[in-house]
């Protein structure tokens, strides 16, 4: 995508240079200040007179400048949540707090053994259902924090890419 900014630009700075250019430079002007605001999701509009090869000229140079000076580049793809670390031997542990409940329960009835059998198999489920609901919430942690900081990457690119163009003469909303 960058690489078709890049064309479109030098394309549209070309027509600027040899005066009126072709006819169709209007339209690949238009192209690129669409494809910027439309990724970036803002609006750009000129304060001045300025035409559309103009805008777009500086709609590219504020892009690369942004780019170049926040280390953000908004066409690479969002970063994604790291797995949060699993957790083992939930089960196990919940077992084995299952089996000693489970054969004290048993003692009173006259059936250790029986007792500690059932308390270990309950204590497995149970340990191993806590270890899922823990894996679950860190998971939903991390997502919610790598969204939070595309978020913030976001708004510092915009930021900076609105203050190049309202050094141009621009109102970017």
């Amino acid at each position: 995508m960058t690489n078709r900014l890049i064309a479109s630009g030098a394309v549209v700075l070309m027509a600027g240079i040899l005066g009126t250019g072709p006819a169709w430079a209007d339209e690949v002007s238009a192209s690129v200040n669409d494809r910027i605001q439309k990724q970036l999701g803002i609006f750009v509009y000129p304060k001045g007179d300025q035409d559309a090869t103009t805008q777009a000229n500086d709609s590219l140079s504020c892009y690369n400048s942004a780019k170049e000076r926040t280390g953000i580049d908004p066409e690479a793809p969002a970063a994604k949540a790291e797995a949060a670390p699993q957790a083992r031997g939930g089960a196990v542990r919940g077992a084995a707090r299952g089996a000693a409940g489970g054969a004290a329960m048993g003692a009173i009835l006259d059936d250790t053994a029986k007792g500690a059998e059932v308390g270990a198999l309950a204590g497995a489920v149970r340990g191993r259902r806590g270890q899922k609901k823990a894996a679950a919430q860190a998971q939903q942690a991390a997502e919610q924090s790598a969204e939070a900081a595309n978020k913030q990457s976001t708004e510092t690119f915009n930021r900076a890419f609105g203050a190049c163009m309202d050094a141009r003469n621009y109102s970017v909303q």
